[in-house]
Formats: C-alpha cells, structure tokens, sequence
C-alpha cells in the first residue's frame, strides 16, 4: 500500500494507492487549519501502516526538505519517515509531482486546446492555483523526464503602456512582482481592484456584495466566465491573456516542441473562456518566433488530480 498526497497552501489531498489503482477514497483537509503534514497524515492513516509515501509540495524542494511557498509548514522526508515509521518517504516539488502524473492520464483528462504538429522534443507544464507552478519535461531520447522549477517567481514582464501601469500598482503593493502574483487565484483579484482603483472598470453593488459572502476570485471568475459583469469579464479576459503570454514565455526556454501542458484548478473551469483565443494569441506573440510557438500543441489536464496521481506513480519507484 502507498500513500500519495498532494499539499497545497489551500488544501492537502491524501488518498492511498496499489498497483497504480487507488484504494478507497481521497480526502481533503484544509491545510491553513493544521500546525504541520504530520498531523494530517495521522489523521488520515488511522492506524493503518503503509512502506511507501510521496508528496507534491507546493515550494521547492532541496535535499529531502521543502517550505510550503502559500503555508508556514517545514517538510522533511527524513523526519516524516522518522516520526511516522514509514520506511521510503519522497517529496516532490508539485509540479514535478504533476508532470509525473501525465504519464497516467487518459486521453479523455487532456482537453485539445491548439493541435499544433506532432513532434518530438521537451514539454513544458503551467498550473495557476493559489499560486503559479511550472516544471519541464526533457526529452531524454526515450522518455520525458520531469524536472521542477520555480519560474512562476520571475519577474513579470509588461506588454504594453496598461501592463507597465500593472506593474508600477502592483509594486506600491508587494514589492517584487512577479508572474504569480498575477497568474492565480489572487492574482486574478489583483486584476480585478487594479481596473477598479484606476478607474478603468466600475465596482457594481452587486459583485461587491457577493464578495463578502464568496472568495472574491470564484466570483470574478464565475461572473467572468458568464459575461454577467462587465469588471469582472475584463478582469478575466486579462489574466488569460497574461496566463498564455506566460506559457509562451515557458515554451521559448524549454524549446518544448513536444507539446504543453496547462494544469492546476483553475483551467478546467475556463475551458470556454480560453477557446476564444486570448490565451493562444498571447502564447505566440513572440515576435519572430510566432511560427515555432504556433507548431506547439497545447493541452488542458482536466483531471485537478494529476499531481496526486504523478506523486503515487514516483512512490510505485521508490
């Protein structure tokens, strides 16, 4: 028996895993609520003794040991293997964790966004959450190799005179401004008070009442999704626009010509929104490179799983 889980700053998943098939049913426990993993996992295990466990973390990992970017835990694989007599414990970044987890999809959890042409060479997978995750996928001649990476961290890059207004807003605001800041869940309601503050869109009673009972992002993003509000249809339409210009960015420095992945909970609720072509027009306006990033396809993982999927699949190889 294995145990997966998947620790986000929102939620941790755990479910348990044999021969690649989950056993019994996933749980989700909100980790804002809990001091630490530890305490979770025992909840979960209940007794039970497993040999093998992997967790994606949302933060980077080095030596066996990770600091949830979006949560005040402290990961180390050592210690959890210690403490709660596991015998081979791994902690991967969760986007690595993820990119693993593409090896198990069906084709029925990947949704076509751009065909593009079949070829081969390294992927490249972007997940917009609570934060922003990226990782790679070298081609090593037989296989895709999952490599994690912390580039939802660089620096923001503004297009045009509203984007450079963006940044120096967003800047009075944290400081460094990076692409997560603005591609996740709050991100897309930094986008949304930037266009109110400015002036550029009005704040209805409405959406302004919702928020209080709603976090502000679903609604932007619900009432977005449906034109129902003009602030928050452009507040969404932008962050799209900003996601693909993101992708596009990816795709250049891992020359992944064989395919892209957009992951992470967000995408498969916008599927519509990102088929009327902001997010691939943004994704190829790279100037000179346009037709290279156009011969790209594009994925959307629509199973919000695959991390924990890819996090069992590396403990089946542990």
């Amino acid at each position: 028996m294995i145990l997966a889980g998947d620790i986000g700053g929102t939620n941790t998943r755990l479910a348990f895993f044999e021969r690649g098939q989950r056993v019994g049913e996933e749980k989700k426990y909100p980790s804002p609520k809990y001091s630490g993993l530890e305490i979770i996992v025992q909840e979960f295990l209940q007794g039970k003794k497993i040999e093998r466990a992997c967790f994606g973390v949302a933060g980077p990992v080095r030596n066996g040991k990770s600091k949830v970017t979006n949560l005040s835990w402290n990961l180390d694989a050592a210690h959890i293997s210690r403490h709660l007599g596991i015998q081979k414990v791994a902690l991967l970044n969760d986007l690595e964790a993820t990119a693993y987890g593409l090896r198990v999809l069906k084709k029925e959890e990947l949704f076509l966004l751009h065909a593009g042409e079949k070829q081969v060479g390294n992927q490249g997978l972007i997940a917009a959450g609570t934060g922003l995750g990226e990782a790679g996928l070298f081609w090593n001649g037989k296989e895709h190799v999952p490599f994690a990476c912390e580039g939802g961290h660089t620096d923001f890059g503004p297009r045009n005179e509203k984007e450079i207004e963006l940044f120096l807003y967003l800047l009075k605001k944290t400081g460094h401004v990076s692409y997560e800041r603005i591609v996740s869940g709050p991100g897309l309601v930094h986008l949304f008070h930037f266009l109110i503050d400015t002036g550029k869109e009005k704040w209805t009673p409405e959406v302004k009442e919702a928020m209080k009972k709603e976090d502000p992002a679903r609604v932007i993003s619900g009432r977005g999704s449906q034109n129902q509000d003009k602030a928050c249809a452009h507040a969404l339409d932008w962050f799209i626009s900003i996601y693909g210009a993101e992708a596009g960015n990816m795709a250049l420095k891992y020359l992944a010509l064989g395919g892209f992945f957009v992951g992470g909970g967000i995408a498969p609720h916008l599927v519509e929104k990102m088929k009327t072509g902001k997010f691939h027009a943004s994704f190829v306006d790279k100037g000179r490179f346009q037709e290279l990033l156009s011969s790209i396809p594009i994925w959307i993982v629509m199973n919000d799983n695959a991390g924990l999927l890819g996090a069992a699949y590396f403990a089946e190889k542990l």
